[in-house]
């Protein structure tokens, strides 16, 4: 009766895992079945991993640790695959109860069938366990093509993993020299304005339009690219999305000289990307105190940018267009932020910073010439 308990017990975790595998590295779509291994998996380590830095004092160290996680969960999870395969497929020998060591008239144990499993799941062969009925013999064969298979699967998961952060990250590099340091609204338009180069801003919306739809789709259908952490510690993938929702909502708004309708197909586009991000983690929207754009930070923010020579509708149906707006995006990034550990970036930065590409490990750039680059030509 045992061994039949655990023969059944053997194909419910073997099938558990191989969905689990499937749903996870092949199915290209968001899967909304409430109970996945997977995660579960990324339930219990990211939520300890962000207790750990929780309790790391802020700064390069605790952003160093957070980016650790997303290429060793993926080991991880891996490793925790295979475990339940070898696992299950151990429970259904130990089931069939058809085993044999080489050598020796003693009656296999559990351990004996575990380590039998792992040996061909690995593909070892080492032949001091042998199987001796069809059943096994076959529950072998199995364990073994799943084995290659399963190592041909992570071949070329791998790949397409990093080829889509590539891409991610290639993308939030063109925000330096155009948004800031880290990105921001006021930064693109400013910059765009002063370089007398209106259009600008709305080649920039239409490029993190087809920028956001990729999000979309790589994201949903690998959700630990939203733990892959950016290269630098003031930039983000929800920063960049967030910025061009920013900008997208001040277009759309009224901005003398860049017409609305490539912002309003940006806004679309990446509002659905945040959105439908936050429904992967299960996380609702977030409604808190903190306004991003409270009344007299506008006031300021438009007047900063008429300073700049940006002109931004001001009246009052201007303000409330705009505030409807950010009620369609912000709680949800906010919530995403707060799961991730992220930070949402300004409309506005509180000091002047310099971007990334003018500083340098080595040496710091300094120079007149350096900042006239950064304040006329971008």
């Amino acid at each position: 009766m045992l061994r039949l308990l655990g023969f059944v017990c053997g194909i419910a975790m073997v099938g558990f895992v191989l969905l689990d595998a499937f749903e996870t590295i092949v199915l290209p779509r968001r899967v909304t079945r409430p109970f996945r291994l997977t995660t579960l998996f990324y339930g219990i380590t990211w939520g300890h991993w962000r207790w750990i830095a929780s309790i790391m004092c802020s700064g390069r160290r605790r952003e160093t640790f957070l980016s650790f996680f997303g290429p060793l969960s993926l080991i991880l999870l891996l490793a925790t695959w295979a475990f339940g395969l070898v696992f299950g497929f151990a429970l259904l020998e130990w089931g069939v109860g058809s085993l044999a060591v080489a050598g020796s008239s003693s009656p296999t144990t559990f351990w004996d069938a575990l380590y039998m499993s792992g040996s061909t799941f690995f593909t070892l062969g080492l032949g001091d366990v042998i199987p001796k009925s069809p059943a096994s013999k076959l529950f072998t064969v199995l364990e073994c093509a799943l084995g290659l298979g399963f190592l041909g699967l992570i071949i070329g998961y791998l790949p397409v993993l990093y080829e889509a952060f590539s891409d991610r990250e290639r993308s939030i590099s063109l925000l330096d020299a155009r948004a800031g340091s880290p990105p921001t609204a006021f930064e693109i338009l400013r910059r765009a304005i002063r370089a007398d180069h209106a259009p600008e801003v709305t080649w920039l919306l239409r490029e993190f339009e087809g920028w956001a739809a990729n999000i979309l789709e790589s994201h949903l259908s690998y959700p630990v690219l939203c733990l892959y952490r950016s290269q630098h510690d003031n930039q983000s993938w929800l920063a960049a999305l967030v910025t061009i929702l920013d900008v997208s909502a001040l277009v759309m708004v009224g901005v003398d000289g860049i017409p609305p309708q490539q912002a309003r197909l940006t806004f679309a586009m990446a509002r659905h990307a945040v959105v439908d991000l936050t429904q992967i983690f299960n996380t609702p929207p977030l409604f808190d105190r903190n306004d991003r754009l409270s009344p007299e930070r506008l006031t300021e923010f438009r007047k900063a940018l008429r300073g700049q020579g940006v002109i931004l509708r001001d009246d009052a149906s201007a303000t409330d267009e705009l505030t409807k707006l950010r009620k369609a995006y912000e709680p949800h990034a906010k919530a995403l932020a707060a799961r991730l550990v992220l930070t949402l970036p300004p409309f506005q930065p509180e000091k002047p910073h310099k971007d990334n590409w003018q500083t340098s490990a080595w040496k710091k750039l300094e120079g007149s010439e350096m900042l006239t680059m950064s304040d006329g030509h971008f």
